[in-house]
């Protein structure tokens, strides 16, 4: 099985870096990693693949940043596509989702596209559907557990009271879930191999897209505003003199919870 799993390159959390004061953005100009929420994609992936299929990574990220994408290959991923293009700062969910499209079009024979279900630096979890619409692919989110069958795959679908029982004809697009695996840490071998794996970087011309064409949702998207979220008030205490309980019930009716 040839699967294509979508990795993101982000700040290191534990060194975000600052804000850019002009454009209200996170400073992309440092050193970056592999998202934790897509190791578990690449391990799926490599699981899914064994001995005989092979992995294809496909990243979107400024200065041809190849951090994370070295770190995934480590792990065992054959190859990797890579986007990177001035004109692609400040992109939003849609316009990732376009780009990212195109670069996975470049990929051959291809049999099943891996995703998390959110960045951890963005949180918008739409970019996976948005994919998979414009694929033209079946989609299965929140992926627990994947299974091959002839033709397709069975995947368990996790959700607030269990999960479900999904299968699906290939190809198609599946994000999953954080913890599904435990992603293997890259060997001794595996990071000197990594260093010597290709990575097919391109830009939007190469893609075949005009960043100033109609349609194109792009570097379109203006932060106005930053603020710090405000201060947790603290709470309303009260000392029971009998009529505690009174209080509470009153408390929980102006809530309308009662």
């Amino acid at each position: 099985m040839n699967i294509v799993v979508c990795v993101k390159q982000i700040p290191d959390p534990a060194e975000p870096g600052a804000l850019d004061p002009d454009t209200n953005t996170l400073k992309r100009d440092s050193k970056a990693i592999l998202d934790e929420a897509d190791s578990y994609g690449v391990e799926m992936a490599l699981q899914l693949a064994g001995d005989d299929g092979e992995v294809t990574l496909v990243s979107m990220a400024p200065g041809s940043e190849t951090g994370g994408l070295r770190t995934a290959l480590a792990m065992g991923a054959a190859k990797a596509v890579l986007v990177s293009d001035e004109a692609l700062a400040g992109s939003d969910a849609l316009g990732t989702a376009k780009v990212l499209a195109k670069a996975i079009e470049r990929v051959e024979g291809y049999d099943l596209v891996l995703t998390a279900t959110e960045s951890s630096d963005g949180y918008t979890g739409t970019v996976p559907e948005q994919l998979a619409e414009l694929l033209g692919l079946p989609s299965v989110t929140f992926a627990k557990e994947i299974t091959t069958t002839d033709g397709g795959v069975d995947v368990q679908r996790q959700t607030e009271l269990g999960y479900d029982e999904v299968s699906c004809p290939l190809p198609a697009l599946v994000s999953v879930t954080a913890g599904v695996v435990e992603p293997r840490y890259p060997s001794f071998k595996g990071i000197m191999a990594a260093k010597n794996k290709p990575v097919d970087e391109v830009t939007l011309a190469d893609l075949g897209i005009d960043a100033g064409s109609v349609g194109w949702a792009g570097a379109d998207q203006t932060v106005v505003e930053v603020s710090a979220a405000p201060e947790r008030e603290a709470g309303e205490i009260i000392e029971d003199e009998g009529d505690a309980h009174e209080r509470i019930v009153a408390f929980l009716d102006e809530l309308k919870v009662l």
